[in-house]
């Protein structure tokens, strides 16, 4: 079976080869530069509006503030741009702290706060200690969580702006240093990660991805679109399934529903455009909507640049928000995305000698409508649709001794599915919330992959099937506090397919018990789930007797019970200490029928498999991970994570190995800093300068059989010494500098992000190049200069 993937080391230079720097505008205002800052603040879990709470903005003088309405909006005029920390107070909730908010000129900044009710009857505003930043909002998960603003996707440097790349700084999160966004999970495969948007599971966002792969060289999804998200490691609460090692929950955020506002970028990534606005002006209805489109693409067909394998891609995504008097809120959002490649590979010693040609086609879409509801005074039903493809199409062709091209590979894999769900929650009292839900998800599939095989000279087909698959799922979760200062999850998560009979059921348990008001004890379980790629389904495998057939259809989910303990210590007013130990059991895992086989499908990262499967192996993560985080205040934050972890599996032949992503080790040092350069009544200018420094270990790999690839004409590998090798840990150092310019009715921001500035070259893998018969490297990205210019107005 052959692999037909992108080359994102190469893509992404491609992609970066030519910067386009535009001229900052220079107009003059001669009036105090504001903007306005309003929301909403609603229960943390009735989603219901808290009429009457105080919010203010500390240290103003005059203090500048207000109060919430019967519907929970507030809204702040005259709010002077730059750094502000904004106090929530409601009587008989916690204090709520929101901290170094960045107020532009160009946007008003549009906040949904949500605040939890205390379990002290007061007669007074409950003042507590002041949450973590980085804890999120979903009030079922209590451990192994994190939360990030768009704000912080932006800053991170070597993020290029994408919330995939910015997690790669959190403990026990590793991606890939050749320039794909795969990320692993505390040692697990990258396959195991779930993305899902605006509450609802998606497919893989990524450019020039195919099925199966939950990466890619360049995310789709803008981060102008997005509002605060969460992304989980482990140990994940009830509602979350089919998801193995860590959940990426990222959610769009509502477009101005008062004034309409506008940004254009132009870089080395995209040349996009943001629009967002009311509907009328007597309506409560917003829009937001993007689209980009490849800027090097933009450049190719202008005949400006002139090289072969020019990637082309474009993308949008959109969010409209209708409240409604009587029927409850709707959300209708999608997000969608196409891209293409045509590569050629020459001679490296003749430059006119073609020896392959790839034509690589992909897209990916989704669109879906979310319905929240309130039902009395505690309790809400938020319902959910969408429909959703993606896919993926490869051509190969080699030259015969004539130079005609020939094809030597043709693959198609495409997917569409419709998804349905609904989330009932109540909140009995202060102490007990509850809540459940259904999913139900139907998948329509058209898999074909043929190939050339060199050593039998004739095409073998791998994938030749059409049809239809289902998937169901339902989850309790019931949060339990019995005083202030803990709070206990439990329930389970249970789902099957139609493909066999297996249904798993999934029981979930976490803690958090805040035994002094600066400390904070964490634990968690949990048995998670997944089903595997549908193509691994339906591979079919050719036996000794030359019989082909699809045995892998009754494969059942590969499982892991998670356990994690943590501890929390709040060191000072923006400095936050997390410690978390973690060990995972799994088992249920496909690996080869054969007892003498090492082959397991723990490792794989991408497309399917040429095997007959059993769910017979085994694994195991183990590891601890320490964060250190100071908070952006007065104008600079930092972040130390470092992870030591060690991941094992075994597979038929009985052997315990080390799996593909056992690096042992990552250590990350995020640094940022903001100057204000000038400000006065017509203009401000800050400049920021923020850096990203990793120590990651290396990957594991199978030494290569050159003799026998090369008669084979495809790799051999060694089995029997699986993931016995390493190539070389790496060290990357990223720099970012940001140049933000705020007048009155315009923001300016011009950045340019550096990744990998030592220009560092260490190997990250081996693979035989059937091509050009030789064993090749694949090195980490080198130095990457990523420029990008964008205005607000």
């Amino acid at each position: 079976m052959q692999n037909f993937k992108v080359n994102s080391y190469g893509l992404l230079s491609k992609i970066v080869a030519i910067s386009t720097l535009i001229l900052l505008f220079n107009t003059s205002f001669a009036q105090t530069i504001t903007q306005t800052i309003r929301g909403k603040v609603t229960d943390l879990d009735t989603r219901g509006a808290l009429p009457g709470a105080n919010v203010v903005i500390l240290g103003t003088n005059p203090v500048l503030g207000g109060v919430t309405d019967m519907e929970g909006n507030f809204r702040i005029d005259k709010v002077p741009v730059g750094r502000v920390s904004l106090q929530i107070t409601y009587i008989g909730y916690e204090e709520r702290l929101l901290p170094n908010l960045l107020v532009t000129s160009a946007k008003e900044l549009i906040l949904d706060v949500t605040m939890q009710e205390s379990l002290t009857a007061m007669d007074e505003v409950v003042i507590t200690a002041e949450r973590d930043k980085a804890e999120v909002d979903n009030d079922m998960a209590l451990i192994s969580a994190r939360g990030f603003t768009v704000e912080e996707t932006k800053r991170y440097a070597g993020s290029f702006n994408d919330p995939a790349r910015m997690v790669s700084g959190y403990a026990g999160v590793t991606g890939d240093a050749s320039g794909n966004n795969f990320i692993v999970v505390r040692g697990n495969s990258p396959k195991g990660i779930q993305w899902r948007l605006d509450g609802i599971e998606i497919p893989n966002p990524n450019h020039f991805s195919d099925e199966g792969a939950t990466g890619g060289p360049i995310n789709a999804l803008n981060s102008q679109m997005l509002s605060n998200s969460e992304f989980y490691t482990g140990a994940f609460s009830p509602q979350y399934g089919n998801a193995f090692s860590g959940v990426f929950d990222m959610k769009l955020r509502k477009g101005n529903n008062e004034k309409r506002e506008y940004s254009l970028s132009i870089g080395a990534l995209g040349t996009e455009a943001t629009a967002e606005g009311p509907f009328s002006k007597n309506s409560n209805a917003s829009y937001l909507i993007n689209y980009r489109y490849s800027t090097l693409a933009i450049l190719d067909n202008l005949g400006l640049v002139d090289f072969d394998g020019v990637p082309k891609y474009q993308d949008m995504s959109f969010k409209v928000f209708v409240p409604t008097a009587s029927m409850g809120t709707f959300s209708l959002f999608g997000l969608g995305g196409k891209s293409k490649i045509l590569e050629k590979v020459y001679d490296e010693e003749d430059e006119d000698d073609l020896l392959e040609q790839g034509d690589y086609k992909a897209d990916m879409g989704v669109i879906g409508l979310t319905h929240y509801l309130t039902l009395g005074k505690n309790s809400y039903l938020q319902n959910m649709v969408s429909v959703s493809t993606n896919g993926s199409a490869y051509k190969g062709y080699r030259p015969d001794e004539n130079d005609n091209l020939q094809l030597h590979d043709d693959g198609t894999l495409d997917k569409n599915t419709w998804r349905a769900g609904s989330t009932f929650n109540h909140k009995f009292n202060a102490h007990h919330n509850l809540q459940a839900g259904v999913i139900y998800s139907q998948y329509y599939f058209d898999f074909t992959n043929t190939y050339f095989d060199e050593a039998e000279s004739r095409f073998i087909t791998d994938q030749n099937m059409n049809g239809d698959a289902g998937h169901y799922q339902g989850f309790v979760s019931w949060k339990y506090r019995p005083v202030e200062k803990l709070s206990l999850v439990s329930g389970f998560h249970m789902h099957g397919t139609t493909l066999n009979d297996e249904i798993s059921f999934e029981p979930r348990a976490s803690l958090k018990w805040q035994f002094n008001p600066t400390q904070a004890f964490t634990a968690g379980f949990g048995v998670h789930g997944k089903m595997e790629s549908l193509t691994n389904y339906y591979s079919i495998i050719t036996d000794e007797n030359g019989q082909a057939t699809m045995p892998n259809m009754n494969l059942g989910f590969s499982k892991a019970r998670h356990y994690v303990i943590g501890y929390e210590n709040r060191l000072g007013a923006n400095l936050f200490l997390k410690l978390e130990a973690y060990y995972q059991q799994l088992y249920n895992i496909p690996v080869e029928d054969d007892v003498n086989s090492s082959y397991s499908l723990i490792n794989q990262v991408e497309w399917f498999t040429d095997r007959k499967l059993v769910n017979e192996g085994k694994g195991k993560n183990l590891g601890l991970e320490l964060t250190l985080e100071r908070y952006f205040a007065d104008n600079y934050f930092f972040m130390v994570t470092a992870s030591a972890y060690d991941s094992k599996y075994t597979a038929l032949d009985g052997v315990e190995r080390n799996t593909r992503f056992n690096g042992n080790f990552a250590g990350n040092f995020l640094l940022g800093k903001e100057f204000l350069l000038s400000s006065n009544n017509n203009k401000s200018k800050v400049l920021g300068i923020n850096t990203k420094i990793s120590l990651l270990g290396a990957k594991r790999y199978t030494p290569i059989n050159v003799d026998a690839s090369m008669e084979q004409k495809e790799a051999v590998l060694y089995e029997s010494e699986a993931f016995s090798l390493k190539e070389d840990n790496v060290f990357i150092a990223n720099l970012a500098i940001t140049y933000r310019i705020d007048r009155k009715k315009t923001s300016q921001e011009l950045k340019l992000d550096l990744q990998n500035v030592t220009n560092n070259a260490a190997r990250l893998d081996s693979y035989y190049n059937n091509v050009s018969n030789k064993v090749e490297y694949t090195e980490q990205l080198p130095l990457l200069p990523v420029i990008m210019y964008t205005i607000h107005f």
